[in-house]
């Protein structure tokens, strides 16, 4: 079967007006209509009286996994995933490395007909030293598992082409499609990646960019069509 996943960094909710409006990347989400979607820099407000996470949850019909990497004493913050299949399982890793800021990844199982689908979404840090220790540890953890199908996804914030991170990413799934997301009003850096294991179950990679996702937040969402 295939399936649509997508990573969309939405900056919390604030857009490129500077206005803090979560209907807009509700209905972005709507246009996407992915079946697994990872958020980044996903702020804990209150919106309509329940948590930004549930909210967007219950606007979008998805189940909502929260994987805050900084605990606040108002909000939370950090990643988030919205899926439309119930997954066997989920985990939330530590790729924190100080002094830097917290950073964190969710791994999610999902299993369908006896097909086994690992998915590990993050937020990289801003240093190469951090993204460096971020992407080892994570492929040591994907190296554990034996799985059909194996997905990295997020804001990896690398730009850097032959950078260290890029390199061992590209030789643990292939070379893989980039596509421009940051900043959404005009393009220039592919921030926001989705990698596939094995190479050949990558069927398509896109950059959704509607009119309402270049001003609903700074980042554009990459979506790719994965066989599974």
């Amino acid at each position: 079967m295939e399936l649509k996943l997508a990573s969309y960094n939405i900056h919390a909710c604030i857009g490129t007006d500077g206005h803090f409006d979560p209907f807009r990347i509700v209905d972005v989400i709507r246009e996407i209509d992915a079946d697994i979607i990872a958020l980044q820099e996903v702020e804990h407000h209150m919106v309509n009286d329940i948590d930004l996470l549930d909210f967007i949850a219950q606007q979008t019909g998805m189940i909502g996994i929260a994987g805050p990497t900084m605990f606040r004493e108002s909000r939370h913050y950090g990643n988030a995933v919205l899926s439309k299949y119930p997954l066997s399982s989920h985990e939330l890793i530590d790729l924190s490395l100080a002094p830097h800021e917290p950073r964190g990844a969710i791994q999610l199982r999902l299993e369908i007909e006896q097909h086994q689908l690992v998915i590990m979404t993050t937020h990289f840090g801003l240093k190469p030293t951090e993204r460096q220790y971020q992407v080892e540890k994570l492929l040591s953890r994907l190296g554990e598992h034996e799985v059909d199908t194996a997905v990295l996804m997020g804001d990896l914030n690398e730009w850097f082409l032959w950078g260290r991170t890029l390199r061992r990413l590209k030789a643990y799934f292939d070379t893989t499609p980039s596509r421009k997301s940051f900043p959404s009003f005009f393009p220039v850096f592919a921030l926001d990646r989705i990698w596939v294991h094995p190479r050949q179950h990558l069927l398509s990679l896109d950059i959704h960019k509607s009119s309402l996702a270049k001003k609903a937040s700074d980042h554009l969402p990459v979506v790719a069509r994965i066989l599974f």
